[in-house]
């Protein structure tokens, strides 16, 4: 069976959706600029390009991975969308490594783009005789009093601290740290390698995160107010839970005969993934169940992995489940993770696979799992080795 080994990383630098330096370039724009690096950064013959897979969570449907290849000037391409909400990044990277260890492609270029700043605004009249149309957002999974559709700070950021047991304390350590921890590799260049710069429309470059806050302290955060005082026992605020991003990310996957025929220097394999579901008011503990599983199918335990991510779509999510896998604080999302660096909803699992591979090859360390819950009741991981 081909091994699936990535020869080429890219992504954008994260914006502060509605207000920030993206604000005016859309998902299209922000995917042309990852894709299109990643080839030449690659160095793929156009040619040799067996498809396209892009991760697009809210932008409306149609397929942004056929148009940017044509776009590009490949309509060889044919090009494929995936959604698995905030997992669908790492699904992107799962499907072209799947197709690849199947013999059946050779080169995929795969990743996620994701422009809330311009998302669609999409209406829906029910019933539709009513001819009565309102904003409208596609849930992920049925509404219910414990579990709400469209507000994730309670099914996921609330619902993990009372299951898990996290204080405000907690949620607010956690915080400052990513967000301390992402400034920090902001300053000392840890990004530098892996960011493309964006050509913004009224001229200028986009070229460094801005998300996060480097003055935050314990105190500020302690003095935000809550989401949700009703809830007994509440703890998320703005300041722990993910931030609202645009940004786009892509790798280049290639079969590891192709890498040797061609001459390429693969930065790292991809060595096993997993997805999970469970109950949706449970979602933000699927990376505790995920981990495992991919760790299984690797034939690894936690504790043969050098540095672990687990998305911070709220700070609970990560305290819960680096707690329920038993790792240690300074091993996991060593560069910030969501609420820190940010979390461009379709491109997180992509940014999260290429700055884990940057930062281990940086270390000089071999083995890092990347993992995330997803809206609805989902966890994906995937477990990377550096070669």
């Amino acid at each position: 069976m081909p091994e699936a080994v990535i020869v080429a990383v890219a992504r954008t630098p994260i914006g502060k959706a509605n207000k920030g330096s993206l604000v005016d370039v859309d998902a299209f724009q922000l995917a042309r600029t990852a894709v299109t690096a990643v080839i030449e950064r690659a160095g793929l013959p156009a040619a040799d390009i067996d498809d396209l897979v892009l991760a697009e969570s809210l932008q409306g449907g149609g397929v942004i991975a056929r148009y940017v290849a044509v776009e590009a000037g490949l309509p060889h391409i044919p090009g494929m969308a995936d959604n698995r909400h905030c997992a669908a990044g790492l699904s992107a990277l799962q499907i072209a490594a799947g197709s690849i260890r199947s013999g059946m492609d050779r080169v995929v270029v795969a990743g996620g783009t994701e422009s809330l700043s311009s998302m669609p605004q999409t209406l829906k009249s029910t019933p539709a005789s009513a001819r009565d149309y309102r904003r409208w957002m596609s849930p992920s999974h049925p509404e219910t009093p414990g579990a709400p559709a469209f507000d994730m700070s309670v099914t996921v950021g609330e619902n993990t601290a009372r299951l898990a047991g996290i204080s405000r304390a907690d949620a607010d350590h956690w915080a400052l740290h990513s967000h301390l921890r992402a400034a920090r590799s902001i300053a000392d260049g840890h990004f530098a390698a892996e960011i493309v710069p964006v050509d913004l429309p009224g001229g200028g470059v986009f070229d460094t995160d801005e998300h996060p806050r480097a003055g935050s302290t314990a105190e500020s955060l302690a003095g935000l107010r809550l989401l949700h005082p009703e809830l007994d026992g509440a703890v998320i605020t703005a300041g722990n839970a993910a931030g609202l991003n645009d940004a786009a990310a892509a790798v280049a996957v290639v079969s590891d005969d192709y890498a040797r025929a061609h001459g390429l220097t693969p930065l790292a394999r991809i060595v096993s993934w997993a997805s999970v579901g469970v109950e949706p008011e449970r979602t933000g503990l699927a990376p505790a169940l995920a981990v495992p599983k991919a760790l299984d199918r690797a034939g690894m335990k936690v504790s043969d992995i050098d540095l672990f991510e687990i998305n911070e779509a709220f700070t609970t999510v990560a305290v819960a489940c680096g707690r329920a896998l038993g790792l240690d604080h300074d091993r996991v999302n060593v560069n910030g993770s969501g609420c820190g660096l940010g979390h461009p909803i379709a491109a997180t699992g992509a940014r999260m696979a290429v700055t884990m591979i940057g930062e281990l090859r940086r270390r000089g360390r071999n083995l890092g799992c990347v993992s995330m819950c997803a809206g609805g009741g989902m966890g994906s991981a995937m477990v990377l080795e550096i070669i």
